[in-house]
């Protein structure tokens, strides 16, 4: 009678975002057990983020890994993979109709986090656990601090941390970059009764218009939302002049910046109820890679941090499954599973990483808004 391999150490992630949920729930479908650290104080402390297009080869791969395809199916927002790119005048360049036949279906980052959270055992997930320090010991293991004056020591710790990862330093001196593109989010509600003509400019899915240097990117959401990320390529001293405090004032800054545009598209900046909220774009540099340190390794952003492409959950959630893989695969050996598990990641990242600067470039740089449709008609897609 065969036994299922032991594994006696257990796996710390930093992190509860979908790449490091993924992971846990994948160690947890093959009896290893995990703890996640989230700084959040619970599920609901903040806004998950918008609308995610789910890759097969990657995303899908990675919650059939979890075995949550079914789940997955339940959240999909029907007719979203609908692609428009319009000029500033609001005239169509490109349309493609969601048939029903594309593979990137549309869920709600907020969704797809819940169904993840929900599949792992209570406890799990440690909430309110912000790491204030990580300190390497001896024979690979780590002690985190946290911010309540709790402490936890670890054979294996991965950092699932995102952009700003403390994991990172025990690995990399690398720091994210600036570059040079801020997006400002901001959302319409019950578009079609109170916005009709900017619900119909956007459509049932995805609304391109854009230029070089500057444009207005929006998805429809389920619940009757649009939800707009206003592009500029502008220095950070240019934002912190902005008083985001003041909506009223930002928006009229930001606004501003598309005089002349249809009014059907800078309602998408004007029109709603909530404050705009400027997200920089950051990257890590080109290439970013580690030397095998004992007992910790990166997944997601913490580990290939790039502008949005429609690639980063994606990539995330692939990272977690392929590392909870890697580990399964190497039952007592962490270094054996955490090589196994770089190996593939750094060539994988390069290659999408190439990708996310290309298409940011499509989007807003001199060939705009042409390059970005040129992609489109050759199959391949993107997502702001």
């Amino acid at each position: 009678m065969e036994t299922t391999p032991q594994h006696p150490t257990p796996v710390t992630i930093v992190g509860a975002g979908l790449g490091g949920l993924v992971l846990a729930r994948v160690l947890h479908v093959h009896g290893v057990p995990a703890t996640v650290y989230e700084a959040d104080a619970s599920p609901e402390a903040r806004t998950q983020g918008g609308q995610l297009d789910i890759h097969v080869q990657d995303g899908q791969a990675a919650l059939a890994a979890a075995g949550l395809t079914e789940e997955f199916r339940a959240i999909i927002h029907e007719g979203a993979e609908a692609v428009r790119a319009l000029d500033p005048q609001a005239r169509p360049l490109y349309e493609e109709a969601d048939d029903g036949t594309a593979d990137r279906p549309e869920v709600l980052r907020g969704d797809l986090r819940r169904i993840l959270l929900d599949s792992l055992p209570a406890g799990t997930v440690r909430w309110g656990h912000k790491v204030t320090g990580v300190h390497r010991l001896d024979g690979g293991r780590h002690e985190l601090s946290f911010a309540d004056g709790s402490t936890v020591t670890t054979g294996l710790l991965v950092g699932a941390d995102g952009a700003w990862s403390k994991i990172r330093p025990l690995l990399s001196d690398a720091v994210p970059v600036y570059t040079g593109t801020t997006f400002v989010e901001t959302y319409l509600y019950d578009v079609d009764a109170r916005h009709p003509a900017t619900a119909k400019a956007v459509g049932r899915g995805t609304m391109f218009a854009l230029t070089p240097g500057k444009g207005i990117a929006a998805h429809r959401e389920a619940g009757d939302v649009l939800h707009t990320y206003v592009q500029l390529v502008r220095p950070a001293a240019w934002f912190d002049a902005v008083d985001f405090t003041d909506a009223a004032s930002a928006t009229a800054t930001v606004a501003a910046e598309f005089e002349g545009w249809a009014p059907e598209l800078t309602a998408l900046i004007t029109g709603g109820e909530s404050a705009p909220v400027a997200r920089p774009i950051h990257s890590l540099p080109e290439g970013h890679r580690w030397e095998r340190v004992p007992g910790v390794t990166l997944l997601g952003d913490a580990a290939h941090l790039m502008p949005p492409s429609g690639d980063g959950a994606n990539l995330a959630m692939f990272d977690g499954a392929e590392l909870a893989r890697a580990i399964v695969a190497h039952p007592g050996d962490v270094e054996g599973a955490l090589t196994a598990y770089e190996a593939a990641l750094f060539p994988r990242s390069d290659a999408f990483y190439r990708d996310a600067h290309e298409v940011l470039d499509l989007c807003l740089g001199e060939r705009a808004p042409y390059g970005l449709i040129e992609m489109f008609t050759a199959g391949d897609g993107a997502e702001a």
